[in-house]
């Protein structure tokens, strides 16, 4: 049997049928995703106190990029159920997204002439670092975003591009392991019609092996009764 069909995981209905899906994530729960979303507001909030309404490509840039980041992540979790493929695709996509938008809140310090913290404010990128690092949800974020100026978004924005990037990569290294060893839609939909055609004749087996034993008990019984001088036919 080839190796990619004897090491993939098959998952099952409740009726216990062989399903050539696989395990359905839920996005909405990965803290990458969690952290995106956070990054879409805070980005949107950001355009608006800083950036002119009208006339500046940037806006829209940034916007789309943060944007980007979240729906390919949604996207791509969904896809995978059926293509690991499509789902490291969209994943890369997101993650590249990810990398633009944070050349973009490096590139405003710069042009302002504001400072990144993980240069030159050891102590306070620490501070910051460690709340992003225990909080992912955008209610949590909410009531700090109003109060802060333009240089604390900023690097709150960057920290949690860098926390999304390596949170991704990782997820995304270990959804390519998963493909090499177990293979893709191909591989889970012979080891499906495998695995049920084995159950299929497990059951055949069973049911051969049930009716020889009935067999078996009634030729003791006709013998028995042939034993009391009764005709079996007879009754």
């Amino acid at each position: 049997m080839n190796k990619d069909i004897k090491n993939t995981k098959v998952n099952h209905y409740k009726d216990g049928i062989a399903s050539v899906l696989r395990k359905a994530v839920v996005y909405t729960e990965l803290r990458f995703y969690q952290r995106s979303d956070v990054l879409f507001q805070l980005t949107k909030l950001f355009c608006e106190k800083y950036f002119p309404k009208y006339g500046d490509r940037t806006v829209d840039q940034m916007v789309q990029a943060a944007r980007s980041v979240k729906q390919n992540i949604a996207e791509g979790s969904s896809d995978g159920q059926t293509s690991t493929e499509t789902e490291l695709k969209l994943l890369g996509i997101a993650r590249g997204s990810n990398k633009e938008l944070l050349e973009d809140y490096q590139d405003y310090l710069k042009q302002k002439g504001l400072v990144e913290w993980f240069e030159s404010n050891k102590e306070r990128f620490d501070r910051l670092h460690k709340f992003c690092k225990s909080h992912s949800l955008f209610r949590e974020y909410q009531p700090l975003l109003l109060k802060m100026n333009d240089e604390e978004l900023a690097n709150m924005a960057i920290c949690l591009c860098h926390q999304v990037d390596k949170a991704m990569t990782s997820y995304i290294e270990r959804k390519d392991r998963e493909f090499t060893t177990e293979g893709g839609i191909r591989e889970r939909m012979t080891a499906a019609r495998l695995e049920q055609r084995s159950t299929q004749k497990e059951m055949l087996d069973f049911q051969a092996q049930e009716i020889a034993s009935l067999r078996e008990e009634v030729a003791r019984l006709r013998a028995r009764l042939a034993s009391l001088g009764i005709n079996p036919d007879s009754i």
